[in-house]
């Protein structure tokens, strides 16, 4: 549990580091991100139209 804890602050700490040192960077990383959730999510929803239509 402890690991855990210690090694969810390093992974904060460094996004932390890495948005100030980069942040056009980082903003473009987070953008990454949500634009794969957004295209994971309709994929889904494609999935689950077809699955019953």
């Amino acid at each position: 549990m402890k690991t855990k804890k210690v090694l969810t602050y390093l992974a904060v700490g460094f996004a932390a580091f890495y948005m100030y040192s980069r942040p056009t960077e980082s903003a473009t990383a987070v953008k990454g991100m949500f634009t794969g959730l957004g295209s994971g999510a309709g994929q889904l929803a494609m999935f689950f139209s077809n699955l019953f239509a």
